[in-house]
């Protein structure tokens, strides 16, 4: 994505799902914003302009569900938008700082 995102990028290694018109497929979310997300080691790569949606597994109980637009693709995978910040894709990016930024357990 472009330095238009609200908010700092998050980098991040987590598993993840996608769906979407005609598409279903896995990757990896690499980074995550206030208003956007990079999947790469995609194995299908939704239209631009699509809009799809991407469950990441954060935690084991259930995954979070982030719903965006495809504005672009990458060698090895796409980036999403979302239309607006919500309170849970709020919540979710400071999670994934939390969960990234922790220290490591002994």
């Amino acid at each position: 994505m472009d330095n238009r995102r609200i908010g700092n990028r998050i980098a991040t290694r987590f598993e993840s799902l996608y769906s979407g018109d005609q598409v279903n497929g896995m990757g990896t979310l690499a980074d995550i914003s206030y208003s956007g997300a990079l999947i790469e080691s995609s194995n299908a790569k939704p239209e631009q302009g699509k809009t799809i949606r991407i469950f990441v597994f954060i935690q084991p109980i259930e995954p979070l569900e982030l719903t965006g637009t495809v504005i672009r693709h990458t060698d090895s995978g796409f980036a999403i938008e979302y239309p607006e910040v919500e309170d849970e894709v709020r919540r979710m990016v400071d999670d994934a700082a939390a969960i990234v930024c922790a220290p490591p357990r002994p």
